[in-house]
Order: structure tokens, then C-alpha cells, then sequence
């Protein structure tokens, strides 16, 4: 596991973090958002050790990180910095020998990477001629080709068509499911929540919520529910308790006071059939806008 404790780090008389404490489990896939700002490039800059906090500690199984150890992490920043003039191949041949590859393991796991990216048949292409979707998925094999036992991606999915984000998302299971932790950003929340098992969320340099996907949806939950039934469900407006937020017809979602859904249900068997009832489940954005604010 990584853990990120206590970080603290000011430019200036400006504090960029403030105690940001959060794990990123073994074999999990967590999601780090945030508005721009927020502070998550310079925490995964000091998780890899390009910046160092003014307090705290990034500790892997428990031990604080050496330069040794960060060797073995894989790292993909938001702008992208591989040679534009170097083919796909070379390059990330190139930086797999850099992390301590052979030659002969390092064409073997580029070769690999490559076509599991989609990327085989544009190999020995320069990088200024692909596409800036085809150069995030070359960033993504720059990183993964020394087997890393780390993952780290900032916006990895940032340019990417669908296609080329569900094989994107295919890696990155891949990888966690070989028990790499796996720490990526991003803007794009219905993918976040589709994707991660754990979210951290960040706003003006600190953790305003970290866990478990379902346990802070569970956390955060209002007593809002979702009605379906065959007629109108104008009649909810007349229930006690009820506070009815959107009616369209058969469908309505309400906030309920007292707490007795059965009730509810109750009342609308007794008016026909019930197609659909149930609590209302916060997507990342509302939990997202709820904690930030």
C-alpha cells in the first residue's frame, strides 16, 4: 500500500497543501479529483519525489520512499514529455533500458505494450506525427514498460477518443489486478466513478473526502427516493413526510422527513402497480459538489 501522511507544501507564503492524508490500496484503482488548483499535480509530484513536502511522508508497505524504491514507480504527467523526434518504439525502448531493463526485455515489453495499446502498427512512427490521442496512449507505455510496482497518472484519459479510453481502462485493470496500487486524476467524473474501487477528493489543498467508492456514496446519501409506478405519482405532493423534487408523470424522486419508506410504498400499492422504488444513490459529482463547496 501507499500512504500519503500528513503532506504539507507552501510556495511562498502560499500553502498548496495542507495535511493531505490518504492510501492508495495494493491491487486498487483510486481516483484523485479535484478543480484545477486543487493540488493534485504537486501531490504526485512529491509522491515520485520531483518535489519534497515541507511536512510529512510518503511511506510504500510502511517504509518511507528511497530514490531505489521510486525507480520501480511508473509516472505519466499531464503534459506530455517523451522526444517528438524518436519513434514509438525507440523511445519507450530508450526509457525501459533508463529504469534497468535489457535490451532484449526492453524490445519484448515494449513490443507487448504496444500492441495492447493499440499502438503496433504505428511503432515506427516519430511521435509528432500521431495523433494527441495516440501520444497519451505512448505516455501510458513510457510508463508501464519497466513493470512498475507503482502506478501514478495524472489526466491519462485527457484526449482520448472512447475507444481509446476503454483500452486505456483495460490496462490499468490489468494492472491493479496484478496488485500494483493504482493512483490516477481527472476531470472526467462519470469515468472516475465507473472506474476507480477507492476516490480521493481535493479542494484548496486539502482532503475533503477519501474512501471507499461505496461507502461514501452510503456517507453521503440524503433520504431522497425514486418512485415508478404505472399513473401519475402527483398524489406524493398529499403524503406526510414527503417533499416531492421532480415529478414527470409515473417518476418521481422525493426527500422523505420521517424516515418510513415503507409507508410510501405502501401508498403507492395501494394505487397499482409499483414498477420501480428505492433510495436515490449520489453520483461522484453530487458527492463531488456536496464536499467542495
Amino acid at each position: 500500500m501507499l500512504n500519503v501522511d500528513s503532506v504539507s507544501r507552501s510556495f511562498g507564503d502560499r500553502a498548496v497543501l495542507k495535511n493531505v492524508t490518504f492510501p492508495v490500496g495494493s491491487g486498487k484503482l483510486t481516483g484523485f479529483v479535484g478543480a484545477n488548483g486543487a493540488g493534485k499535480t504537486t501531490t504526485m509530484r512529491i509522491i515520485l519525489g520531483v518535489l519534497a513536502a515541507d511536512t510529512g511522508q510518503v511511506t510504500l508497505n510502511d517504509k518511507p520512499l528511497t530514490r531505489e524504491i521510486r525507480q520501480r514507480f511508473g509516472y505519466m504527467p499531464e503534459e506530455r514529455g517523451l522526444y517528438p523526434k524518436m519513434t514509438v518504439h525507440d523511445q519507450v525502448v530508450y526509457l525501459g533500458r533508463l529504469h534497468g531493463l535489457s535490451s532484449a526485455a526492453a524490445e519484448e515489453r515494449t513490443t507487448k505494450l504496444l500492441d495492447q495499446l493499440g499502438l503496433g502498427d504505428r511503432a515506427g512512427e516519430k511521435l509528432e506525427k500521431l495523433s494527441l490521442g495516440n501520444q497519451q496512449r505512448a505516455q501510458v507505455a513510457a510508463a508501464l514498460v519497466h513493470d512498475p510496482e507503482v502506478l501514478v497518472l495524472d489526466e491519462p484519459f485527457s484526449g482520448l477518443d472512447p475507444i481509446a479510453v476503454e483500452t486505456m481502462v483495460d490496462v490499468l485493470r490489468d494492472r491493479a489486478a496484478a496488485g500494483v496500487p493504482v493512483l490516477f486524476s481527472s476531470h472526467q467524473l462519470e469515468l472516475v466513478e465507473r472506474l476507480c474501487d477507492d476516490l480521493v477528493i481535493i479542494a484548496d489543498g486539502s482532503i475533503r473526502a477519501a474512501g471507499d467508492k461505496a461507502a461514501l456514496r452510503a456517507q453521503h446519501a440524503l433520504p431522497r427516493y425514486q418512485l415508478v409506478v404505472d399513473t401519475d405519482a402527483g398524489w406524493l405532493r398529499d403524503e406526510p413526510g414527503v417533499t416531492l423534487l421532480d415529478l414527470d408523470g409515473p417518476r418521481a424522486i422525493f426527500d422523505l422527513d420521517t424516515g418510513d419508506d415503507q409507508k410510501v410504498l405502501q401508498a403507492a400499492l395501494e394505487r397499482g402497480p409499483v414498477r420501480a422504488f428505492g433510495p436515490v444513490v449520489p453520483s461522484l459529482t453530487e458527492i463531488f459538489r456536496e464536499v467542495v463547496r
